[in-house]
């Protein structure tokens, strides 16, 4: 049996603020503003797993009127999903996601942030794909007011998991 789940997040740039997707931090004038670290990656795939469960969604697991989550690293939302994944009797297949932001490019980070989404997913880098888009100028995004992240993932019943490994496919 499989499952599909769609995750989507969003989160205002200002300046003094972290940058972090996927768990790693990019130099950047702007970051952002969220209640745990804002890592929209992260947010948007954990999103995407509890879909596929159909377990709602990660306010709903994660709530930011709950002071436990002020400024969490958000790999604790994840590590929660791939708990609950588990439990569940599902592993995950791949995971496909864009993050739309309009600077920095994120080319130079792409490979670290596939590696670190891979390891805290434990799956393989081969089948994790991160891209990055730019807003072209249009609309929170495109005007560098905002970052988001859309994830979509793939989850088996009974899987046998492929366990991450930093070993690259070319």
């Amino acid at each position: 049996m499989y499952r599909i789940g769609f995750g989507n997040d969003i989160h205002r740039l200002e300046a003094g603020k972290k940058l972090i997707l996927g768990g790693v931090e990019i130099d950047s004038d702007l970051g952002a503003v969220g209640h745990s670290d804002a890592d929209a990656l992260f947010h948007a795939v954990t999103d995407a797993i509890l879909g596929a469960l159909a377990l709602g969604d990660i306010g709903s697991h994660f709530s930011d009127k709950d002071a436990r989550w002020k400024n969490a690293d958000s790999r604790v939302f994840l590590a929660e999903a791939m708990r609950l994944t588990k439990e569940k009797g599902f592993a995950i297949v791949n995971v496909d996601s864009i993050v739309s932001l309009e600077k920095p490019k994120l080319r130079p980070f792409i490979d670290a942030i596939r590696e670190n989404l891979a390891r805290s997913l434990e799956i393989g880098i081969d089948t994790v794909s991160v891209k990055a888009k730019t807003g072209e100028g249009v609309d929170a995004v495109g005007t560098s007011r905002a970052i988001q992240a859309e994830a979509v993932i793939l989850l088996e019943k009974n899987r046998k998991i492929k366990y991450f490994s930093s070993t690259k496919i070319n």
